[in-house]
């Protein structure tokens, strides 16, 4: 059983993360791909995956020797593949040296790991490119499906939070979980752990690629992430049965989609109706429409109107980093 503990300040501080996060996704498509236990279905899944990896993302699997944990600077958010990459390169030296001690213990080390903990730049080109070469292959085929079933995920909760409050979302995600004296109870989870957030915060993170149990990112001193499993049960396929970001095209029509992605940046109605080749009464309507349906909105200095999408028009727009 998996046990979150919360102080008050730590509900105040829950949220979710308004993107999918790509090193996060592929980490756990690479372990549901290597898991000794599978459903038939998913096994077909596991079998093209690893017969489709190609040579450049071997180093990978030395980075997680059976059976340990991956160490834990390979987990970061990130919106981008560089920005995740990034960000594990910034991780603290001494932390990077101990979590590679701890995965591989007595066992001795290939040599490029051995580089890696002494923090040879060769070795950390190694790692970025058997990445580069994982994700190519698993995941981006699939990457626009990830984007919509998250985004689809991300407005679930949201609606779950304002209609229910934040307990009942909380457990909506982990059916059979419960909230028990300030804990959150996930049963079946394995092995048993109990985690305080002690006024951390946490941050909430779908997959889509990992069926069985949350995963944990525990930075001391930062918020705790639980990438917890979601969507179909599947792994989502290029040609799955999802409806596309463009598919908004037919229900909000043409122009006013349009409208919706111009609007990631501040528009006057002239230079909206200019950049969307319409009249300024037509630009108006669109825009008017949008802060209607809390899209967007519009503030007045003087005699003159900005408009700009809210969070919900990006959600709805798919307008997150590629």
């Amino acid at each position: 059983m998996l046990r979150i503990h919360f102080t008050a300040r730590d509900f105040t501080r829950i949220r979710f993360a308004q993107y999918p996060a790509p090193l996060q996704e592929l980490h756990a498509a690479l372990t549901t791909a290597v898991a000794p236990r599978c459903g038939p279905l998913l096994a077909q899944w596991r079998g093209r995956v690893l017969r489709s990896l190609p040579a450049a993302a071997a180093p990978l699997a030395d980075l997680v020797p059976a059976p340990a944990r991956p160490p834990s600077f390979l987990d970061v958010l990130g919106d981008t593949l560089d920005d995740g990459f990034a960000r594990i390169r910034a991780a603290n030296p001494a932390v990077i040296r101990s979590e590679l001690e701890r995965a591989y213990g007595p066992v001795p080390a290939p040599a490029w790991i051995r580089s890696l903990h002494a923090g040879d730049e060769t070795a950390w080109r190694t790692v970025r490119r058997a990445q580069q070469a994982a994700y190519e292959t698993v995941l981006a085929p699939v990457w626009p499906v990830v984007q919509d079933l998250h985004r689809e995920e991300f407005i679930r909760y949201a609606l779950a939070v304002a209609e229910h409050g934040v307990a009942a979302a909380l457990t909506g995600l982990a059916p059979g979980s419960r909230l028990r004296d300030s804990g959150w109870e996930w049963p079946g989870a394995t092995p048993t752990r109990d985690v305080r957030l002690n006024g951390r915060g946490l941050v909430l993170l779908p997959t889509f690629h990992h069926p069985s149990g949350p995963l944990l990112q525990d930075a001391p001193g930062r918020p705790l992430v639980l990438t917890y499993p979601a969507g179909p049960g599947l792994p989502p396929a290029a040609e799955g049965p999802y409806v596309p970001a463009e598919a908004l095209a037919s229900v909000l029509g043409r122009t006013r989609l349009d409208a919706l992605r111009l609007l990631a940046e501040p528009h006057t109605t002239t230079s909206l109706a200019r950049a969307l080749h319409v009249s300024n009464a037509t630009a108006s309507a669109h825009a008017t429409a949008l802060r209607s349906a809390g899209m967007a909105t519009t503030t007045r200095t003087g005699r003159s109107v900005t408009h700009r999408r809210t969070a919900l028009g990006a959600l709805v727009a798919g307008g997150g980093p590629p």
